[in-house]
């Protein structure tokens, strides 16, 4: 089991409340969309997930980690097990593509020969082989998201959390991502994604989580549902 969040209520220190009882679980191998309107809770969601603020009540599991008593040095190789993709990218702009790849690999020690041999295979999967030795400025919009997502996979996590991978992107490039997204969930990746956008959710076939006001409204197959929110 990946991910279990039970009762999970957020109030955070402004007296926001953000969640209030929610409840799920993720398992291996899913494709989730996690949809609502701007401040439905889907943020604090993520930020729970990878363990950036904690729960005021309930529990919450991810990839065997309790988050409730996670201690501090633990929290790194918690987030070994994710690869999050964010809507600005957050590349590092005096770096090749190849490069990107490396410092990430790196950063978690990583040795040369499998470093050389996991960045040839992630940048076939994403499309990006030819442009290993270009900048992050040189690239197109959906490029860059390709470069992230390439990243996000990059030290094999088992899952990946996409937060609005498509904002910035035209609808075009949106789908291709979101179908290399469903590719790699093809290749055994959990994939979470995050997003506002009603059309992509509704041309995929998968499960749906929506949130409003900090509860689930819904969690089910199919589309965003028929409602207000475009």
């Amino acid at each position: 089991m990946m991910i279990r969040l039970h009762d999970i209520c957020k109030t955070y220190d402004n007296g926001t409340e953000a969640l209030g009882g929610v409840s799920f679980r993720i398992d291996d191998g899913e494709f989730v969309f996690l949809v609502g309107s701007s401040g439905s809770g889907k943020s604090t969601i993520i930020k729970l997930i990878t363990a950036e603020v904690g729960c005021s009540e309930g529990s919450i599991m991810v990839n065997g980690f309790n988050l409730n008593d996670i201690r501090p040095r633990q929290i790194p190789h918690l987030r070994r097990t994710l690869g999050v993709i964010f809507q600005d990218f957050r590349l590092i702009e005096k770096k090749t593509v190849e490069e990107n790849l490396v410092f990430a690999m790196r950063a978690v020690g990583s040795r040369s020969r499998e470093i050389k041999k996991r960045i040839t295979y992630v940048l076939d999967l994403v499309g990006m082989t030819e442009k290993a030795g270009a900048f992050p400025t040189e690239l197109s919009g959906g490029e860059q998201q390709r470069l992230a997502i390439a990243r996000a996979l990059v030290n094999n996590p088992q899952m990946i959390i996409a937060d609005e991978p498509t904002g910035n992107l035209d609808p075009a490039r949106s789908l291709e991502i979101m179908m290399l997204l469903e590719k790699i969930n093809e290749l055994g990746t959990t994939v979470l994604v995050v997003t506002h956008a009603k059309e992509l959710v509704d041309r995929f076939s998968k499960r749906v989580i929506k949130l409003d006001a900090g509860s689930i409204v819904s969690d089910g197959q199919g589309g965003y549902s028929n409602d207000e929110e475009e």
